[in-house]
């Protein structure tokens, strides 16, 4: 099996945009919203992008395996994972979805030996695209030329931490104390990683429950941006644990 390098971030961006043409006429558009079996919701949005991404990387990228959200619901995940292979989450921040939030991605990684090496994520949206590729992390929007984007230096006084809509008080003052954040922005979905990567914001702690396909994408790309994913302990965050349904731990998203 051949494995991809560097410069599949590129493909794989081209491909989270194809997914992210079809998704945006479906928001906003009065979908019926299912629940899965974990109470989460899911729309024909999820599984029509799912459908597409699925076709389309049989074809590019032939034996690789590919880990989905919507198949993995439904599946359930596998067992046994090779050190290559494939986290795809067509619709990420369904919530935000279905409320008409525009903070919705499609997300896609390349995994090798635990580590995210490529990937690309499109918000249907913005028509923004971020994707790895030779050189770091680069973003495009409605199909203009893309440039590069670097993570900003750390600020003190004026730093921004990205925290989910749902976060409780009392985990939010936790948090600030640990790490020292000045403000915070509510958002959904790997966008906030996107945000960190690019130079808006500083810093992502999350300890609540999330599945390797919704972080998989924004890591690679904040990591060829400049700056890290890691446990909360400070070791790198390590993708593959399918003897633990795909599920993370607590992990701390930084720029620079």
């Amino acid at each position: 099996m051949l494995i991809p390098d560097a410069r599949f971030g590129a493909l794989l961006a081209d491909l989270c945009e194809e997914a992210a043409d079809l998704v945006l006429p479906l928001w906003n558009s009065g979908l019926a919203v299912d629940r899965k079996s974990d109470d989460s919701p899911v729309t024909e949005a999820d599984r029509r992008a799912e459908t597409l991404i699925l076709a389309r990387l049989a074809a590019t990228a032939p034996g690789i395996t590919v880990v989905s959200e919507e198949h993995a619901s439904e599946f359930g995940t596998p067992g046994l994972i090779g050190s290559v292979f494939l986290l795809v989450d067509p619709v990420d921040g369904t919530k935000a979805f279905v409320r008409g939030d525009p903070n919705f991605t499609v997300n896609i990684a390349l995994i090798v030996d635990g580590v995210p090496v490529a990937g690309a994520i499109s918000a249907p949206a913005t028509r923004e695209t971020w994707f790895t590729a030779p050189g770091g992390a680069f973003k495009r929007i409605a199909g203009a030329p893309a440039a590069p984007v670097a993570v900003r230096p750390w600020r003190p006084g004026a730093t921004v931490a990205l925290i989910s809509h749902t976060m409780k008080p009392e985990v939010l003052r936790t948090l600030t104390d640990r790490h020292g954040f000045d403000s915070t922005e509510a958002m959904d979905s790997s966008i906030k990683f996107c945000r960190i990567a690019e130079g808006a914001a500083d810093i992502y702690p999350r300890l609540g429950p999330t599945m390797e396909w919704d972080i998989a994408a924004g890591h690679a790309i904040l990591a060829a941006a400049g700056g890290r994913v890691e446990t909360e302990a400070g070791q790198p965050f390590l993708y593959g644990k399918a003897t633990e349904g795909f599920r993370n731990g607590p992990f701390v998203a930084r720029g620079g």
